[in-house]
């Protein structure tokens, strides 16, 4: 399984994924679901994968070889982030097609980044080749198995939620995760984009990391800490329960 997010805040963009894939009980492999693709101080782009494995790294190479031919539309010249996501869901879909058995070849993609002119952005891109953006209440996109992580990022981010703040919130959306489904798994990838900088920063946490140790063990503390701080359960004035 699989679970990547992408984070929207007016400083910037967070990407985080994790680089576990499953092919069975058996067959635990280590991939990296977090590409990159940009021309300095021009372009920027970050792509998060999940899906079926064949068909998303046919999808980055095709990528990679059209980045090469600046006569066809390719992330170096496309003219927005609309238009970079559809790029990629063509590309998706046209993979996907070679294949035949219903929808175990099918992958989902967050692209995400900024084009000199225009704001940062992202977008989530289906296996059909459609694609969604965030909105001001939901700031951010998530594949994979992403309800576990989910109720961390609707509780703390807001467009005004600094960077670093933000970077924290989906590495604790991905413990929360890992914790849950046994199928996500580090090394946990992380990379931070601050608006115009065109110049993202990366961070790999492998399994023994101690900083990864040391976040899951603050965050299992403070959530004990604020449990018991809670208000007790105030029972009706009844003296017996009556069954009706």
């Amino acid at each position: 399984m699989t679970y990547c997010v992408a984070i929207t805040v007016d400083a910037g963009l967070v990407f985080c994924s994790d680089s576990r894939t499953n092919a069975g009980v058996d067959q635990v492999s280590t991939y990296s679901k977090m590409y990159r693709f940009g021309i300095d101080n021009q372009r920027q782009f970050v792509i998060l994968s999940a899906g079926n494995l064949a068909t998303t790294q046919a999808v980055i190479s095709r990528i990679k070889k059209d980045l090469r031919n600046p006569n066809i539309v390719n992330l170096g010249n496309v003219q927005n982030m609309h238009d970079a996501a559809d790029y990629v869901g063509e590309i998706s879909r046209a993979e996907q097609e070679k294949h035949t058995g219903g929808s175990i070849f099918e992958a989902s993609f967050i692209l995400g980044g900024q084009i000199a002119g225009d704001k940062p952005r992202i977008m989530l891109i289906y296996p059909q080749g459609n694609h969604i953006t965030t909105s001001k209440d939901t700031p951010y996109l998530q594949i994979g198995e992403s309800k576990y992580g989910k109720p961390i990022l609707d509780r703390i981010l807001k467009p005004e939620t600094g960077l670093d703040t933000a970077a924290l919130c989906a590495l604790v959306s991905m413990d929360s995760t890992m914790r849950s489904n046994l199928t996500v798994g580090p090394p946990i990838e992380l990379m931070v984009y601050q608006v115009d900088s065109f110049a993202p920063r990366h961070a790999r946490f492998d399994e023994d990391d101690e900083y990864l140790r040391e976040l899951k063990r603050s965050w299992d503390a403070r959530i004990s800490e604020a449990f018991l701080q809670l208000p007790p359960v105030i029972w009706p004035m009844v003296d017996t329960f009556v069954d009706h």
